[in-house]
């Protein structure tokens, strides 16, 4: 094991090792936002590794194969670092963790099949930093995690082997990931980030290390489980949102009212911050930081109803998806079974290559179950295989031998799908769950049209 020469308690020690750019980083998890940090601390000068238990990855990333085609501006970023020698991945986290200074944690936090949050990924490296990690390292956790996760498990974990004693010789802290896939660079770039230490003086040492790498505001929390508690806030305030919008859009249809007429008449009220319906929450975020704030509940003895009924109501929004579409083949007097329908769009959201917890899984499997012959197109996984189903290569070749077409995920190729494709299908029906297509023009092309919210008086 190398002797680390930098002491991470002591604010100057790290302030010269910045400016020296002797700061040894080290990025544990190079997913879809572990990768974009250790390339920011790359780009800053630092020399950077990334550990990743996904040798197909290790293997790619060596071979200089950029992973993330749809976060935009970061492929130039990893040539600029490879070709510099500042960034490097491996397996062997041993090596990589035991010459490094800085630790860092961007690991998945997903839920089991009882919508209890898994921090398996998070706990066994918590377990293999107790062996590994050197004396005055750093750890920072930018993993989304519950309120109190790092004060009553993670330094315990770290500490289980009884040479590391947190604020003697080593320390922790926590700077919560704040972006949006598809547009990471940008949040990287523009949005403010949460930071807290373990106590005030970690904290200032985080603050100064993250202002050497990003040029954006740095909020100091008083501790890590208020910054905890401020991300999840933010995430989970979105899915109660979007659950209220929803909701509000079944009982719209029903009154003949454009849910999208009333969102943009309503957000020209200063205090109204807009949310769409539709056909449901997916990814790695929202439906996860909501169980695991009512975990946290469960654990304190509070009853969260609120989110637990937007949790509710968003993942029975597939189930209206399926409404819509029998009704839809109820106007023509077709049955569903036998029919064939054209799922457009199977990513979790627009313009992403991400189908974690995406809403389209459960619609398929209940056309399925419906007797459906299920067709998928997504431009994101175009020839590839996705729930068990081939995805189409050409969008314009499969419209003639479908029935319906629905329109799950709001990707911008959807918007620019003339109408006139949509009546090369057999019977001509539309569904839109994402406010792409206007009524009035389907109506007009003799389409047989059926809008998420998009009630018409």
């Amino acid at each position: 094991m190398t002797n680390l020469k930098i002491n991470m308690n002591n604010l100057e020690e790290v302030q010269k090792s910045l400016n020296s750019q002797t700061l040894r980083v080290c990025v544990i998890g190079i997913g879809r936002i572990g990768l974009p940090t250790a390339l920011s601390f790359a780009k800053s000068g630092l020399q950077t590794i990334g550990v990743d238990i996904n040798t197909n990855l290790i293997k790619n990333i060596n071979s200089g194969i950029f992973p993330l085609k749809d976060e935009p501006g970061y492929e130039e970023i990893f040539n600029e670092v490879l070709e510099n020698k500042t960034f490097s991945v491996t397996t062997k986290i041993e090596d990589a963790v035991s010459n490094s200074d800085l630790i860092l944690l961007s690991l998945p936090t997903p839920m089991d099949e009882n919508n209890i949050p898994d921090y398996s990924a998070l706990t066994n490296v918590g377990s293999n930093l107790s062996e590994i990690l050197s004396p005055n390292s750093l750890v920072i956790v930018e993993s989304t995690i519950e309120p109190g996760f790092i004060e009553d498990e993670m330094i315990s974990l770290i500490s289980k082997s009884g040479r590391l004693k947190i604020t003697e010789n080593f320390f922790i802290g926590v700077c919560p990931e704040n972006a949006n896939p598809g547009e990471i660079l940008h949040d990287f770039t523009h949005l403010p980030r949460l930071v807290g230490g373990i106590n005030n003086d970690i904290t200032q040492i985080i603050k100064s290390i993250y202002n050497f790498v990003f040029s954006v505001d740095l909020v100091e929390m008083p501790n890590c489980k208020t910054a905890n508690a401020v991300k999840l806030t933010t995430n989970v305030f979105r899915d109660i949102n979007i659950a209220f919008v929803s909701e509000l859009s079944i009982m719209f249809e029903k009154l003949g009212i454009d849910t999208m007429k009333v969102l943009e008449a309503a957000k020209m009220k200063y205090n109204f911050q807009i949310h769409y319906p539709g056909a449901g929450v997916g990814g790695p975020c929202l439906p996860i930081n909501s169980y695991q704030l009512l975990n946290t509940a469960r654990h304190t003895g509070v009853k969260l109803n609120i989110i637990e009924s937007g949790r509710k109501i968003n993942e029975k929004m597939p189930d209206h998806v399926i409404e819509l579409i029998s009704d839809a083949f109820k106007e023509c007097k077709k049955s569903l079974e036998h029919s064939e329908i054209l799922i457009l769009g199977v990513s979790y959201k627009p313009n992403v290559k991400d189908i974690q917890l995406s809403p389209a899984k459960h619609i398929i499997k209940k056309l399925q179950n419906l007797g459906v012959k299920v067709h998928v197109y997504d431009p994101f996984f175009s020839s590839t295989e996705v729930f068990g189903i081939k995805v189409e290569e050409n969008l314009e070749n499969i419209f003639s031998k479908v029935d319906c077409a629905v329109i799950v995920t709001g990707h911008d190729d959807f918007k620019k799908i003339p109408l006139s494709s949509i009546t090369k299908m057999k019977n001509r029906i539309l569904v839109d769950c994402r406010g792409i297509i206007d009524p009035e023009s389907a109506s007009n092309k003799k389409i047989i049209f059926r809008g998420l919210g998009r009630g018409t008086s």
